[in-house]
């Protein structure tokens, strides 16, 4: 149990965050399969991204940690990797599960992943049919779709494969596996997810070929080791830009935050509900943009979220409904069905978070319907041990009377160890 106060004053400094968590795992991932020594700084300490490391150093690859926070990858290429002696332990970290089954659906021996009960209920069929497609031999638990699964890779053949979903955990599963198979793999998005995966293949000293909403990667290249800093987390960051911009007379940056366009959504809709955000010192660090984000407070207004902006905010719905919530008038959220199946059902736990704090909600099957109130009332709310749900009621708690109590806030440690030492 955490409680987290009522804040009775405008929120003023600057902050950091952790390194982005979707960079990292990437940076460990394309580190490992690379050719020579690959220097790692700033990546999270959260567990997401340590479980990333831990499967590699269970798959043969030399990492230690040197000179305080950089971490120092020995890859020795894709065949530099051994069969596991034991069960990979995703814990909750859907991107190793997903992203580790494209390295692995190339590598002749057999890999059991498993992870944690929630990681169990998140759907594994959106890779197991493409990777199948390919060669490879995936088996999810009773031919359900779900972890654990048993993965014996072998030769892949490219495929074109067009993906029913936006996801960048599953297009890089693909592009993983593409770089080992014969031929050429071509992948169709319905919209342009996070491309920090094709970035990093440039960065290793690959070709990606990029044409609107199709991505391609010739089979069997080589990829070199490099030095890489990882920018500030943008999900994280975002915890904070809300905290600042619902409570008036606030002013916060959050220092080296990295601002992929395909990343920046919740600073779009901020904005559109009234924010004031300032983009200060902008600069390119490893082929992402990165710069500071100073933040005003003022009063925010409803607003309509389509689902033209799923695949730029996935992440970031969570703490954008605090802000629809603390805002004059309505906010419609539609499109957003794919958050059902994160580490929660987050629309359903979106929704009675709000509810238990005063506000009134309607959920729907793809989305939410929030009118704002002034403040909230304070109460003990429900995290479902997802640390976005958990993250996100804390900064209600700082605009709610009498505060909030959170029944499992272990779990923000997922991304984010230090944030209530920040909160606080």
């Amino acid at each position: 149990m955490k409680r987290v106060l009522q804040s009775k004053k405008p929120l003023r400094g600057d902050i950091s965050v952790p390194g982005d968590k979707s960079i990292g795992h990437r940076a460990v991932i394309f580190g490992s399969m690379a050719h020579g020594l690959s220097r790692i700084s700033n990546l999270s300490g959260g567990e997401d991204n340590l479980r990333t490391v831990q499967a590699f150093k269970d798959l043969g690859v030399k990492i230690s940690t040197e000179e305080g926070e950089t971490l120092y990858i020995e890859g020795k290429g894709w065949e530099g990797l051994t069969a596991p002696k034991n069960i990979i332990d995703c814990g909750n970290s859907g991107t190793t599960m997903r992203l580790l089954s494209g390295v692995l659906a190339g590598r002749p021996f057999t890999t059991i992943l498993d992870g944690d009960q929630s990681l169990r209920r998140r759907p594994m069929q959106r890779v197991i049919d493409p990777l199948s497609r390919m060669g490879a031999n995936l088996v999810g638990r009773d031919g359900t779709g779900l972890a654990p699964l048993e993965i014996s890779g072998g030769r892949l053949k490219g495929i074109e494969y067009s993906m029913p979903i936006a996801s960048a955990q599953v297009k890089s599963a693909i592009l993983l596996a593409g770089l080992q198979a014969e031929g050429v793999t071509i992948i169709e998005e319905p919209q342009n997810s996070r491309n920090h995966s094709e970035l990093m293949i440039k960065g290793f000293g690959g070709e990606v070929g990029l044409d609107g909403r199709h991505v391609s990667v010739q089979g069997g290249q080589t990829l070199h080791g490099k030095d890489v800093r990882i920018p500030g987390d943008i999900s994280s960051a975002a915890f904070f830009l809300v905290a600042a911009a619902v409570i008036p007379g606030s002013q916060v940056v959050v220092r080296r935050v990295g601002v992929n366009p395909t990343r920046d959504g919740v600073i779009e809709i901020l904005r559109r509900m009234g924010a004031e955000i300032e983009l200060v010192g902008a600069t390119m660090e490893t082929g992402e943009p990165v710069a500071d984000l100073k933040v005003t407070g003022r009063r925010l207004k409803g607003v309509e979220i389509g689902s033209e902006l799923v695949a730029r905010t996935i992440d970031e719905y969570p703490i954008l409904a605090i802000a629809a919530a603390l805002a004059d008038g309505v906010t419609v959220i539609s499109g957003v069905k794919e958050l059902r199946f994160k580490e929660s059902d987050r629309i359903l736990a979106i929704t009675e978070g709000l509810r238990s704090l005063g506000v009134e909600v309607e959920e729907r099957e793809d989305g939410l319907t929030i009118r704002g109130r002034e403040t909230l009332q304070g109460n003990k709310v429900r995290s479902f041990s997802d640390h976005r749900i958990a993250m996100s009621l804390a900064i209600a708690g700082l605009c709610a009377e009498g505060g909030v109590e959170i029944d499992d806030a272990q779990c923000v440690a997922i991304s984010f160890p230090t944030f209530f030492d920040l909160v606080d």
